[in-house]
């Protein structure tokens, strides 16, 4: 019920929020309404999917972002707890009996969660050693769009006995969160997350030459994010990190269709398929993909889920049929050497 009426009851929610709270509204006219349609549409996405996954924390953690990004946009404290009032009352209403109590259950931990969360989040950027240091000097020259000296700045720092891995690691991951946390922030504008992104992956193809100079090994892997999954570069850091240990790895990058993935496995009849995904409501593909993997892929294989939406539910790869999870890098290489010796 919730998934068929969802933009139904995202527009019951805002109509009842605007009704209670109705001063931060009032200079936002119709593109602001739709807005926030939108918004509360977002809200019941991701409560939506902790149902499924029966893991409150699901929405939790997306409460405690949502508090961060509306804190950096500048809205009163009290919107995202009327919001969840609201929205409290319409699926009291609206929902049948059973989907009703596990939507308030959940939606009850989440906002007793979301009170006790901060409004501000700390830098992903700190600390005293020379990789702490190359990470601020190569996200100040991203943030000044100054590609070049970015790229010169790994480069050299390569070319001085720097550890690839720990150029990824420590520079490439954590700039890139540190970005996000700037966007969420409003420290940032999507024009400066799309460059810094797109640049961290221009930048991450320089260093080819030194990734792919390795012993290989004779293991095969493919890497691809879900259909409507647009966060691509983390999955990309992972196939490259697999390449550096000597396997055989193929990114087939973000927004990937189930066929065309079972197609590229069935070809290249590969050990492990990792799969990403960053936004929760992005789960059911992830559950599509390893339908259609485990229906017309005969050859022996094993699937490795990972990204932010399973970082946040440990147990979830279990419950979508998965061989295996992994939070990191460093996690994924030796989950999938297990894998493939069982």
């Amino acid at each position: 019920m919730l998934r068929q009426r969802r933009r139904e009851l995202a527009e019951k929610i805002v109509e009842l929020h605007y009704e209670r709270q109705p001063a931060p509204w009032t200079n936002l006219g119709q593109s602001g309404r739709e807005k926030s349609v939108r918004d509360a549409d977002y809200h019941l996405a991701y409560l939506e999917e902790a149902i499924n996954a029966d893991d409150p924390a699901l929405f939790s953690e997306y409460l405690a972002w949502v508090k961060v990004l509306f804190a950096g946009l500048h809205f009163p404290e009290s919107v995202l707890r009327v919001t969840m009032d609201a929205t409290r009352r319409i699926l009291e209403e609206q929902l049948p009996p059973a989907e009703r109590t596990a939507a308030l259950r959940i939606l009850n931990i989440a906002v007793e969660a979301m009170e006790r969360a901060p409004t501000t989040l700390p830098s992903f950027v700190q600390g005293n050693s020379s990789l702490d240091t190359l990470a601020r000097r190569y996200l100040d020259a991203l943030l000044r769009s100054d590609r070049r000296s970015a790229s010169k700045l790994i480069l050299e720092a390569v070319e001085k006995g720097a550890n690839i891995r720990d150029i990824y690691r420590a520079v490439f991951e954590r700039t890139q969160r540190e970005v996000g946390r700037l966007w969420q922030m409003n420290e940032i504008s999507v024009a400066q997350e799309h460059f810094c992104t797109a640049a961290t992956q221009m930048i991450m193809s320089q260093l080819y030459p030194y990734i792919f100079s390795g012993t290989r090994k004779d293991r095969s892997l493919i890497v691809a994010c879900v259909g409507g999954e647009l966060h691509e570069i983390g999955a990309r850091m992972v196939a490259d990190m697999f390449e550096l240990d000597g396997w055989d790895s193929t990114f087939l990058g973000a927004n990937t269709p189930p066929e065309s993935i079972v197609a590229m496995v069935k070809e290249r009849r590969s050990d492990v398929v990792a799969i990403s995904a960053t936004m929760t409501f992005n789960i059911p593909h992830v559950v599509d993909i390893v339908r259609a993997l485990r229906e017309r892929v005969t050859h022996p294989l094993r699937l490795l889920v990972g990204g932010y939406a399973f970082n946040l539910s440990p147990e979830l790869w279990k419950k979508i049929g998965a061989d295996g999870y992994a939070s990191d890098t460093d996690t994924a290489i030796l989950t999938a050497e297990r894998l493939v010796a069982v």
